[in-house]
């Protein structure tokens, strides 16, 4: 009974390896919010303030709405995807666990800063 507990313990720890995803995915990916980022952008940018004080064009502001909710998320996963890549160096130069956090945040935050740099 031990051989088979130890046998699919070894099974679990084969099946569970992490597996870094192609960087041609990430690629893609970087690439696709993107161009979501900049799509929101471009629709927030046609839109017009005044149009909002027509009752009958109410209906209207679920493209802006929509724009900047998929902006926003885009925008953030964005952020994320570029600095999820600088991951391993940031590790390797961290002398602690908080100043590898402090590299993140710094990090993310340089990389929040470049997002709205290329949307305006």
């Amino acid at each position: 009974m031990t051989d088979r507990v130890a046998d699919f313990e070894s099974l679990l720890r084969q099946a569970l390896v992490p597996i870094e995803p192609p960087a041609e995915l990430e690629a893609r990916l970087e690439d696709t919010l993107g161009s979501l980022v900049g799509m929101a952008a471009d629709e927030l940018e046609s839109w017009e303030l005044s149009a909002v004080k027509d009752p009958k064009n109410w209906i209207r502001l679920a493209r802006p709405a929509a724009a900047v909710v998929i902006g926003s998320g885009a925008a953030v996963g964005l952020v994320i995807v570029r600095t999820q890549r600088k991951r391993h160096r940031r590790r390797l130069d961290a002398v602690n666990r908080l100043d590898l956090v402090g590299r993140t945040v710094r990090d993310l935050s340089r990389e929040a800063r470049r997002v709205i740099d290329d949307v305006f």
